[in-house]
């Protein structure tokens, strides 16, 4: 049994059943993230102080929320307000599992003002279970990716964007439209250059002038993409040209900013759809039968 107790996840942890396990990590960058597996009774009634998003991915996960009985099943998305109080458990034998977000709601009230013409308050999703898509795609994404703090930046975006889609009271205005062109420009240069080495969001901040939420709303916007993902295929691009050059993993992985040759292989296949090692091989080999081949 794996064990731990989450900061954000309230009371009644304490575990008898072996078949039950928890991990959780410390909170980074305003966001925690948990992993659990549960059969029948996994919380007490509790309550935190940030928004709990979920994503049920076995059985199912039953609550009392707000005065109600809900279940959520694979692939629905819970989410519970800051200071609501709820319980969980197991909604039949068999037991449930889930992956959950404590997000700080400071960091959400602050990525939603980049989307409104004027102050919006934090979205309420009424209805706690939910298929919203962009919500479940910013958990599957979240346990994915690193928790660099350019990953969480777009991961705060994709949340908020799902949260204000969720909330029928957010009025469904267009998103702002005014790209600092010359702002992004900087921002890209600056990624371009820093392609081996994890770059923290107050770099970026401090090049372009724009809030880190602004600003991973309108690199998208111009880029197609994140500044954390662009980041990362720069220095993936960086790191195929030195496998092609002969260089060991371990080395590729250091120079790269990756946090080991495990954490490389893993981002590398990923992206790629196949490790670094195969994706070495089978360049040496094709360079060297065009090398025989040209003598």
């Amino acid at each position: 049994m794996i064990e731990k107790h989450s900061k954000a996840s309230g009371i009644g942890l304490e575990r008898l059943c072996t078949q039950d396990w928890m991990r959780s990590t410390e909170t980074e960058y305003g966001v925690e993230f948990l992993e659990a597996w549960f059969q029948g009774s996994a919380y007490q009634k509790h309550r935190h102080d940030t928004y709990a998003i979920s994503l049920t991915t076995a059985g199912i996960q039953a609550f009392d929320y707000r005065g109600h009985s809900e279940i959520s099943t694979p692939g629905q998305v819970v989410v519970l307000h800051p200071d609501e109080v709820h319980d969980g458990h197991a909604g039949t034998e068999e037991g449930f599992g889930y992956r959950e977000l404590y997000v700080e709601p400071a960091l959400i009230f602050e990525a939603i003002q980049t989307m409104c013409t004027h102050t919006c308050s934090l979205p309420f999703v009424c209805t706690p279970v939910t298929m919203n898509q962009k919500l479940s795609a910013a958990v599957i994404n979240a346990f994915q990716d690193t928790r660099e703090s350019l990953a969480i930046d777009s991961l705060i975006m994709q949340l908020a964007e799902g949260l204000m889609e969720a909330d029928p009271s957010c009025k469904q205005v267009p998103l702002p439209r005014h790209l600092d062109v010359a702002a992004l420009k900087r921002a890209r240069q600056y990624l371009d250059t820093q392609k081996t080495r994890v770059v923290h969001s107050l770099e970026l901040e401090a090049v372009t002038g724009l809030t880190r939420y602004d600003l991973a709303r309108q690199f998208r916007i111009m880029c197609g993409t994140s500044p954390y993902r662009y980041l990362l295929m720069r220095r993936l691009d960086f790191a195929r040209e030195q496998l092609v050059q002969g260089r060991s993993l371990v080395e590729v992985s250091i120079e790269a900013g990756f946090a080991d040759q495990a954490h490389f292989s893993r981002m590398f296949k990923a992206t790629f759809g196949i490790t670094p090692a195969r994706y070495q091989a089978m360049r040496v080999v094709k360079g060297a039968n065009v090398e025989q081949h040209n003598h």
